[in-house]
């Protein structure tokens, strides 16, 4: 479904103090309202070393089973073992894009983090469809819009931002990815099913309290630009040294969080 270089296991390590800090919690209690009586069967799609389960295990105190959904057998590995007790969890290697209404029978709760921007139209169509017709709720979380505020401002902020936004809507073996209008279109592919859809904002907020992860945002950003944009290289790189170099950068790299409730 995506490129491995995306799920590298330092990667996911270093954002998941940012990530929980970002995601929308506020979505929980719209969601335990609908959530069955006694113990849950999560699914986690795309579930990378297993972030979202040690975020959501504790926040939903009752007996859980999470079914944990990856491509790659090594971080399938990694989140069974992290899952917080005393949740339990098998291993489910599959590509989630052919996920159907039949494989989710009995699941109480599809989640995902920084998914959707990596799906196409059809793809999220088709996730949308398999949790309305199978009656799950889904909470996915982290999806980028497309939007990020650097501070202080630098003449090139735009043009990187424009190109880094581009390369997230590149096409990739065929698929067109959604990028930042992944959230927009899950909601409307939600809610033209019926489901009822809450939105809320998630931003990360980098500076030098997580200069290690602001570092390494930094430089992925400026190469997907770059990769885009041949032309960018030299300013681009010029840029990346005196931002890295800057003792005050500060970012705001904003998502959004959707919680769709099929009726």
């Amino acid at each position: 479904m995506t490129e491995s270089t995306q799920f590298a296991p330092e990667w996911l390590a270093l954002r998941e103090t940012a990530d929980a800090a970002a995601r929308a919690a506020d979505l929980l209690e719209p969601l335990r309202a609908v959530l069955p009586a006694g113990g849950l069967v999560i699914r986690d799609l795309g579930c990378g070393t297993g972030s979202m389960g040690r975020w959501l295990v504790p926040r939903l105190p009752r007996a859980q089973h999470w079914i944990l959904t990856d491509r790659d057998p090594m971080l399938l590995a990694r989140a069974a073992a992290g899952l917080p007790h005393p949740a339990t969890a098998v291993p489910d290697q599959r590509d989630i894009t052919r996920l159907s209404a039949a494989d989710l029978a009995g699941t109480s709760l599809v989640t995902g983090s920084a998914l959707l921007d990596l799906l196409t139209a059809e793809e999220v169509a088709g996730l949308a469809a398999a949790c309305v017709e199978a009656r799950c709720p889904a909470l996915l979380a982290l999806s980028v819009v497309g939007v990020v505020e650097l501070s202080p401002v630098d003449p090139l902020d735009a043009e990187l931002a424009a190109a880094f936004n581009a390369h997230q809507r590149r096409t990739v073996d065929g698929r067109r990815l959604l990028g930042p209008d992944a959230a927009a279109a899950a909601a409307a592919a939600f809610a033209g099913l019926g489901a009822v859809v809450h939105r809320r904002p998630s931003p990360w907020r980098l500076g030098p309290h997580r200069a290690a992860l602001t570092a390494q945002w930094l430089q992925g950003w400026v190469a997907a630009a770059v990769a885009q944009d041949p032309a960018l290289a030299r300013d681009g790189f010029a840029y990346l040294r005196r931002r890295l170099d800057a003792a005050n950068l500060r970012a705001v790299i904003h998502h959004e969080d959707l919680l769709a409730l099929p009726v």
